[in-house]
């Protein structure tokens, strides 16, 4: 038996050995890709549900059943091959795998998922990106049979380059995704809301010039003279090569500059211009910004940009100088009408629609990076945004592998969104408890956040504690890392509503004020007194009783209530009310407004 599992062991080790030195490197992701020059994936993929993971590793070592990722074919009658991706049923992607298939409504675990294409190798030494939007959480992905790559996050972009792996003619991708909890995870083991598995954004193949424009930003500056604005131009190349021309324009204002590459394939330039309308949820103007690469295998990236300042002054915010207040909504990606990943620009237009409904012109989209699709409506809707990592509650803070996929995360989030107007806060946490662990790792985040953009603020939402019997006090050490402090409170829904005129609110920081979360649940159509639980009764007489306190914050200076709209949670197993989903939505599932939307509604029309 010993002489089998260490056999075994060295089958393995080589094995993986050899793979691993067939695998593609993952490259940073790309700036505007669905500017560039790409082909859909999307569509019906074949799927196998996979529970014991049979399909990566095989005990009895036969070369014939090892790998799902081989796609293996019987090459005679006699040949034993277990599994057919060709017969197995398919699922539409982008897509969650919970609801298109009931049998996996609650699953965690394996599946793999296969696509046929067509395609050419690329000529003239262009190279071809292999770009997911999101897969949930862990993915492993073979192109005709050879390893591509491994990602970890299920909220960000990746793309690997697959120019050496694709074939004239017909390819076959295939891709293992595992949504699997576990302890290092980020998030970890508990969280409230859906663990959606699969494919859920875009897939598609990219062209690119071998050398290209990886990143580019072009942030407005501080308002310092009120009869010109200052943008910053900076372009990053995916090599280090000095001396690459590179022209940023802006046809529409007549601005046109070129930068020279340093030897790290990076520069950066300051544009200047009197014309500027700057972008305001009243007024969400953008400009058409060019940015191009000159040369042999020239790069053009196009994209929508809108130009404003966020600043804070004492406990005020100020949107391009002038003080606003957060008329918010919280909002899961969910889609608008029943459960399932929203993944399409139309999910995201119906969801901000009811917020626009609201008189909402924030949100915070929580509790990840939700798909890119749904922050660019945001702008082009008007809504200033909140963009958050999934650090959310007990997260493994001593962990270094954790913390690194928690950067990662919010690298890839910035990166990512770093010229959408819209977002105006990067948060790095959601009611995380207090210790030295967690003080440490969360301020290396927001010391990283403020590294990769000092242009917008940083924020979290705080927990707060009870001071007395109706006095609460926010202390929390990460204070002196956030630019705004935010924090979550439910009075009315874990303590009596009936406190909410008594209390008292002590936060000792001379920031601006966001809470960034309160409510109740409510099942639409329970109706009945307004001390009933689960009435919309209960929760219209909790947001009168809220609102009204919140009134008494000093610095308040925005509100996203928890939360828009019902959402799936296998958390809330109330048969007859909850029946696995959070019922605190101002709309229920369906897309019916609850009676405290109303109550919500007038208190934004007095602010």
């Amino acid at each position: 038996m010993h002489n089998f599992y260490f056999l075994f062991l060295i089958y393995y080790f080589f094995f993986f050995l050899s793979a691993a030195s067939h695998a593609q490197t993952e490259v940073p992701q790309l700036t505007n890709v669905m500017s560039r020059e790409n082909m859909s994936l999307n569509g019906d993929w074949n799927y196998i549900v996979d529970v014991q993971e049979e399909g990566y590793y095989d005990y009895r070592m036969k070369p014939t059943r090892w790998g799902f990722f081989r796609n293996a074919k019987p090459q005679k009658p006699e040949d034993l091959i277990e599994y057919d991706f060709d017969k197995a049923p398919t699922m539409h992607i982008p897509g969650d795998w919970n609801t298109q298939d009931e049998r996996l409504f609650f699953y965690e675990g394996t599946v793999w998922l296969k696509t046929s294409f067509q395609a050419r190798v690329p000529i003239e030494d262009y190279r071809t990106l292999l770009y997911f939007g999101a897969v949930n959480y862990d993915c492993r992905v073979w192109l005709n049979g050879r390893e591509c790559g491994h990602h970890e996050g299920g909220f960000t972009p990746f793309n690997f380059d697959v120019t050496d792996l694709l074939k004239n003619g017909e390819n076959v991708l295939i891709v293992k995704v595992d949504n699997k909890r576990r302890a290092d995870a980020v998030p970890t083991l508990i969280f409230d809301w859906w663990n959606y598995g699969g494919i859920t954004r875009d897939v598609m193949l990219v062209r690119v010039p071998p050398t290209y424009i990886e990143q580019f930003s072009l942030p407005l500056m501080p308002l310092k003279d009120k009869k010109k604005r200052t943008m910053a131009f900076s372009v990053k190349l995916n090599k280090a090569e000095a001396g690459r021309k590179v022209t940023v324009s802006i046809p529409e204002l007549k601005l046109k500059q070129m930068v020279t590459t340093d030897a790290q394939g990076m520069a950066s330039a300051m544009l200047t211009t009197k014309k500027l309308t700057l972008w305001s949820p009243q007024h969400p103007k953008r400009y058409q910004v060019e940015v191009s690469l000159a040369g042999n295998g020239a790069d053009v990236v196009v994209d929508s940009i809108g130009f404003r300042t966020i600043q804070t002054r004492g406990k005020q915010l100020l949107l391009n100088g002038e003080p606003i207040f957060l008329k918010g909504i919280s909002i899961h990606e969910e889609k608008p009408f029943g459960g399932g990943r929203a993944c399409s620009t139309e999910d995201a237009h119906t969801l901000l629609t009811w917020a626009k409904e609201l008189g909402c012109n924030f949100v915070r989209l929580a509790h990840y990076p939700h798909n890119e699709y749904a922050v660019r409506e945001a702008e082009r809707m008007g809504f200033l945004v909140w963009s958050e990592i999934p650090c959310y509650w007990t997260i493994d803070w001593t962990n270094k592998q954790t913390f690194r996929n928690a950067q990662r995360q919010l690298t890839d989030m910035i990166s990512r969104d770093q010229n959408r107007a819209a977002v105006i806060i990067w948060s790095i946490a959601n009611e995380t408890p207090h210790g030295a662990d967690r003080d440490r790792f969360l301020s290396r985040l927001a010391q990283h956040a403020r590294s990769l953009d000092s242009t917008r603020l940083i924020s979290m939402a705080m927990e707060v504690t009870q001071a007395s019997n109706y006095k609460n006090r926010l202390k929390d050490n990460m204070n002196k890392y956030v630019d705004v402090v935010s924090f979550n409170q439910y009075i009315g829904w874990y303590r009596d509503v009936n406190d909410a005129p008594k209390m008292e609110w002590e936060i000792p920081y001379n920031k601006p004020v966001i809470i960034s979360e309160f409510g109740g649940g409510a099942r639409y159509g329970l109706h009945g007194d307004k001390n009933q639980r689960w009435t919309e009764e209960f929760q219209e007489n909790l947001y009168i009783q809220n609102t009204a306190m919140l009134d008494k914050i000093d610095g308040l200076a925005g509100t996203t209530p928890w939360i828009l709209k019902d959402f799936r949670s296998p958390r809330r197993v109330l048969n007859g009310i909850q029946d696995y989903y959070n019922r605190k939505g101002l709309f229920s599932d369906n897309g019916e407004k609850k009676k405290a939307f109303y109550v919500l509604k007038s208190w934004y029309e007095k602010r």
